[in-house]
């Protein structure tokens, strides 16, 4: 046994590194200019795009899987400090009778989590300002998201 080691040490470190490193989805630079939204986000390639326009507000759902679903919404910046934007959802989420705790927080943005009937279930609010918009960010509506996919979210859209 050590005999095999030692002469193929290099296999063995290569083949550890594969087993152990966990796959990440490959992402991708993802203009959504063409909805109507001048702004990138990094997304899965395989991700499909629903948008709509609701006259006063843009509606863009991004999806790729049961991991990575995304809903960004956009319309006419009251406010021009996304921080203070930021600030004002962290305090309206809250209210919310599903709201549990705050994960991380920073300037722009937060991942928290919700509890659901005793379901524990992850969300973010991320906000930009482009222009005279405000773009806001936050999972899906519909879905079950763990902590590790919301970081992955919250991280793609920064």
């Amino acid at each position: 046994m050590n005999y095999i080691f030692g002469k193929y040490p290099l296999v063995f470190i290569l083949l550890f590194l594969i087993i152990g490193c966990k796959s990440e989805q490959a992402s991708e630079a993802l203009d959504l200019m063409k909805y109507g939204m001048p702004i990138k986000i990094k997304a899965p390639a395989e991700a499909e795009i629903k948008s709509d326009d609701l006259g006063f507000m843009k509606d863009v759902t991004v999806k790729a899987g049961e991991a990575y679903s995304i809903q960004i919404t956009s319309s006419e910046a009251i406010l021009t400090d996304a921080s203070e934007i930021a600030s004002k959802l962290l305090k309206e989420v809250k209210r919310d009778a599903y709201f549990d705790s705050v994960i991380s927080e920073e300037t722009n943005g937060f991942v928290y989590k919700k509890d659901i009937d005793g379901k524990e279930d992850y969300d973010f609010r991320y906000v930009r300002i482009a222009g005279s918009n405000e773009y806001i960010f936050q999972t899906a509506l519909v879905g079950t998201f763990s902590l590790e996919d919301v970081k992955a979210m919250y991280e793609s859209v920064k």
